[in-house]
């Protein structure tokens, strides 16, 4: 099947690649321009752009899509359907035309639940039990069309959206290559309207730790924001990044230490909970213990 395949991260690259290795004709790579990365902000080619011309596709990179011109390349490489995994750019109506038979997008999540920019954050922070890929039939809304395919995956309890990407980042490109082969046999089964629910974009605000809340609470915030953009917590001033905790049982003003070493213990509004990897600024991360040997007179100063 001739494909015009559109993404961006890691994710998508995994979807691109068992395309090629299902022997699908990708005839045209869309992904997002170069991006200033790094401390020397160069810039640097998306995971699906540097994926893409390992295998020797075609590749194209606009800005946007609302401009006609933009769309040409995708009208001249003729496709039979455009598959779309976290591209990160607005598909016009014009656009979901062109392939005459559609364009399937790869969303991580069981639609209608979390629609939208960060569906792994959402549902870890939700405490759902479960989450997992849906291939769906692309219309003009917002993770709107009618679902084809829909794999389930268990969220694991101490899964963070690291690890849970790359979990759903594989089972995102078996369910595409599946969907593809059974594309005349899928039923287009129109979403749940009812049971909708909206995966905002995450703003680097909400990793701000609030130990009045729960401890159990606290570990779904930890993980939802490892790699990014990471939980965080005042100490002595100073904004320390936590990137791996557990629920433990404990008693205490929300903040203060209950424990002072090998392990961090920090009271939170009910339970405590047991810091395992934490970074200081400038710092690399390190293990609780190596922090609090590096930090003795940290345990003087509750988190904030």
């Amino acid at each position: 099947m001739r494909v015009v395949f559109a993404g961006t991260p890691p994710f998508a690259a995994s979807a691109l690649e068992a395309l090629v290795r299902a022997r699908h004709q990708v005839v045209l790579v869309l992904t997002q321009p170069d991006r200033p990365s790094g401390r020397g902000l160069r810039l640097t080619a998306s995971a699906v752009s540097t994926t893409a011309e390992a295998l020797g596709l075609p590749v194209a990179k606009p800005a946007s899509l609302r401009d006609p011109v933009s769309w040409q390349p995708i009208q001249d490489a003729a496709c039979d359907v455009m598959v779309v995994a976290a591209y990160g750019l607005l598909l016009p109506q014009a656009v979901l035309d062109i392939p005459h038979r559609g364009c399937l997008n790869i969303h991580a999540s069981l639609l209608p639940r979390w629609r939208g920019a960060a569906p792994i954050q959402r549902a870890i922070l939700a405490g759902d039990a479960e989450t997992g890929i849906s291939i769906m039939q692309m219309e003009a809304g917002l993770d709107t069309g009618p679902v084809l395919l829909e794999k389930r995956l268990a969220i694991a309890p101490h899964a963070s959206t690291g690890t849970l990407t790359t979990s759903l980042a594989a089972l995102g490109a078996e369910a595409i290559v599946e969907a593809l082969a059974r594309l005349d046999q899928l039923p287009a089964i129109p979403q749940d309207e009812r049971r909708a629910t909206y995966a905002a974009k995450v703003r680097k605000s909400e990793a701000r730790i609030d130990w009045s809340r729960a401890a159990g609470e606290i570990d779904r915030l930890v993980r939802a924001f490892n790699p990014a953009p990471g939980a965080e917590a005042q100490l002595g001033g100073l904004p320390i990044k936590i990137w791996s905790a557990e629920p433990v049982p404990g008693k205490g003003a929300p903040g203060t230490w209950l424990s002072i070493g090998p392990d961090i213990v920090v009271a939170c509004g009910e339970g405590a909970l047991r810091l395992l990897e934490v970074q200081r600024p400038g710092a690399r991360r390190m293990a609780a213990e190596a922090f609090v040997r590096g930090s003795p007179d940290a345990a003087r100063t509750p988190f904030l």
